[in-house]
């Protein structure tokens, strides 16, 4: 056994797909020769990854895989073998498709308990590591998640190849020998490839399968790994940052952008002029890290610096003064650009661009943003007053919202829709809180982001999410499978976020409700309330279960349909403590020692109560209680009563469900002793009616039933 080497090595890969390219590729070829059974137990894989090449190193790979016995069944005795007991034309044409080649008497015959069987036993050929290869490498490169195939030719100047880009050079290594035969897009497998763009310009001949990330980077100046090239990175970039006295604004996915740039990273530093610092931070953030890949920094008191970090791939021998340099002059171009918006968005008011809004198209069949517009500031207003919010703001806010949708800014980078909203809202002298509204009101944008922080923000955020999910769902935009094109989870999630985290004092179903109200204006839209509900309980299920709740807990809690969703989760607390006491178990669960005695378990009271012909007493006579069992249990009923209603109203649930434990002792001597399904029909419909009291009184806070194991 020894290590296997394949390297594609292309033009520049896109960035964006680098990391998920080079990881498929690596995958790909592990599995297909772990297909093939060519791989030693301890084989390992190692992904390489860099701009301009795609490569795998596989340990402890056979030269050839071992040969394995197997059995192919061919077809019946009957179809395959004449009367003389020779093969019939049948039975000739699957060996031949088979690729089996043998006498008939060679064949044996197996019952499978249907018919008797051909059966052709034999031993498949190991195979030779260059064929699991060529096989490997087929089957990853079709597999690869490709963004956009490109067409290209080779150099014979008629065959088209398709590819994520040219492939330039093709590296298959055994050990230190070459595969031969091993071919790729018009390529031969050799030990050619090639070293940084700039800094190196022969080819390198990579001697070893094991040596070739060192032998990359003492002779290519290229790390191949991803990872350490990343690791790389990130540490330049934070020594460079504290070189310059500041903290570095770097979001994952701009560190693994540019990390995909670079073969090998060099950081450099540049600044830009003070006056640019009086434009929103966050667009010049933006304009540095959307247009030119750059990092901001932040000084020690938070403010954004005139200072940023570039990544490059060039180790200059000026120190890097002309980098620095040049990327000051092209920022400063970008930054101008983004100034000239923020000074001509601010000479005309928001409310002033509200009139273009009827010239944004939101959805055909649900008209413009303007109309839309109207739509949410009705709802925002009806959902203030259910939260408590400042309904004059609300509307304000609403009105507001959508108006940096006509901005220079906002047109230049969509991703600041709303942050720019607030900028101007606050310029014009709006009410602070109906400026954090027009920013906060798209939050939360995405899971585990932070919630809007006033009742008006929420009464904003809350009628946008609504308006959105009544409206497709009225013109049956469902979600379907995975395609949610509209983002319709993520909003009913923010919903449920909201009222939840938030403790809002209103219903789901008031929201849903006071929304249809509103959007039911709309010509072609129809009632789907009971799915939009549906929808969000199905969500809440998901929302309950990354939380941690069990798939019992959360059924048991949300059987009951409870009202205000902000008390779900202590609901949810108390349901998992009351299961921690010893009581629990037999109030809930069967006992299996006991099934001659129906267990001792709320199930059991449920089923009952719906198997009981007739209806069931509200009240319980107490000169029908004969049995010593059922007056115990029908006093302690009624004992436990005012406190769980006194609980239930606080919202105590734990000390609620804590205080039936002691109900365990009378139900068990109720279910030992009394009998319920007796011949006298009053007695029979008394001992139902307190079962049905029983049943109501255990079930305030969560069905129990349902968590029965």
């Amino acid at each position: 056994m020894t290590s296997l080497l394949v390297e594609l090595q292309t033009e520049e890969l896109p960035p964006k797909a680098l990391k998920k390219l080079s990881n498929a590729f690596a995958e790909g070829v592990q599995k297909s020769l772990a297909a093939s059974r060519i791989l030693g137990e301890g084989s390992k894989m190692i992904p390489y990854g860099a701009p301009r090449r795609m490569a795998v190193l596989v340990t402890e790979v056979l030269e050839k895989s071992p040969d394995q016995a197997f059995s192919q069944r061919l077809v019946p005795v009957r179809v395959g073998l004449d009367a003389d007991g020779k093969a019939t034309p049948a039975l000739e044409k699957k060996m031949k498709a088979l690729g089996i080649a043998c006498d008939v008497s060679e064949l044996k015959r197996v019952n499978d308990g249907k018919n008797e069987q051909l059966v052709y036993e034999g031993v498949r050929a190991g195979v030779h590591v260059a064929e699991a290869v060529q096989k490997a490498l087929e089957e990853s490169v079709k597999a690869l998640p490709i963004p956009k195939v490109m067409n290209y030719q080779l150099v014979d100047g008629v065959t088209t190849v398709q590819f994520v880009r040219p492939v330039k050079h093709l590296v298959v290594l055994y050990g230190d020998a070459v595969l031969e035969g091993v071919k790729m897009f018009g390529l031969t497998a050799g030990r050619t490839t090639m070293g940084h763009r700039f800094h190196t310009h022969e080819p390198i001949e990579i001697r070893t399968a094991d040596g070739y990330a060192q032998q990359l980077l003492d002779e290519g100046k290229v790390i191949a790994s991803y990872a350490e090239r990343r690791e790389k990175l990130v540490r330049l970039l934070n020594e460079a940052a504290q070189r310059e006295g500041g903290t570095l604004i770097a979001p994952e996915d701009l560190i693994d952008e540019t990390n995909s740039l670079t073969e090998w990273p060099v950081v450099y530093e540049s600044s830009f002029e003070e006056e640019f610092l009086a434009v929103p931070e966050e667009c010049l953030i933006l304009t540095m890290q959307l247009n030119q890949k750059y990092f901001a920094l932040r000084d020690a008191s938070g403010r954004l610096m005139n200072k940023f970090l570039l990544v490059s791939q060039l180790e200059a021998k000026d120190g890097g003064a002309a980098i620095s340099s040049g990327n000051a002059r092209v920022v400063r171009a970008r930054l101008a650009d983004a100034k000239f918006f923020y000074d001509q968005d601010r000479r005309e008011t928001l409310e002033s661009r509200v009139e273009g809004l009827k010239h944004v198209v939101y959805h055909n069949k649900l008209g413009s943003q303007a109309e839309r517009m109207l739509r949410v500031k009705a709802m925002a207003g009806e959902f203030a007053d259910l939260i408590g919010a400042d309904r004059a703001h609300a509307e304000r806010a609403a009105l507001l919202a959508k108006a940096d949708l006509r901005t220079l800014m906002v047109g230049e980078f969509p991703e600041l829709q709303g942050i720019m909203g607030e900028y101007y809202a606050r310029h014009d002298g709006e009410a602070d809180d109906v400026a954090l509204a027009i920013r906060e009101h798209y939050q939360p944008r995405y899971a585990g982001d932070e919630l809007p922080s006033t009742p008006v923000s929420l009464a904003v955020a809350l009628a946008d999410k609504m308006e959105t999910l009544t409206g497709l769902f009225g013109i049956g935009q469902m979600p379907t499978g995975e395609k949610d094109p509209f983002a319709l989870r993520r909003h009913a999630l923010g919903v449920l976020r909201m009222l939840i985290e938030k403790e809002l004092p209103v219903s789901l179903r008031t929201l849903i409700d006071a929304a249809w109200t509103v959007e039911q204006g709309v010509a072609g839209v129809v009632d789907h309330r009971a799915e939009l509900e549906a929808f969000f309980t199905d969500r809440l299920r998901v929302m309950l279960r990354d939380k941690g709740y069990t798939a019992q807990e959360t059924d048991a809690v949300l059987a009951l349909r409870p009202e205000m969703l902000r008390e779900l989760t202590k609901r949810l607390d108390a349901v998992r403590s009351f299961m921690a006491l010893p009581e629990a178990e037999a109030l809930t669960a069967a006992d299996p020692a006991r099934k001659e005695q129906k267990d001792r378990h709320m199930p059991v009271v449920g089923n009952i109560l719906k198997k009981a012909e007739g209806e069931i007493p509200v009240e319980v006579r107490a000169d029908l209680l004969s049995e010593a069992a059922e007056k115990a249990l029908c006093e302690a009923v009624e004992k436990a009563e005012p406190g769980v209603a006194v609980d239930l109203e606080a919202g105590r649930y734990e000390a609620m469900l804590t205080s039936l434990a002691a109900l365990r002792a009378p139900v068990d001597a109720f279910f030992e002793d009394v009998m319920v399904n007796v011949d006298d029909a009053a007695v029979r419909a008394n001992r139902l009616a307190l079962l049905k009291r029983l049943y109501a009184l255990m079930n305030r806070v969560a069905e129990i039933a349902r968590l029965a194991k």
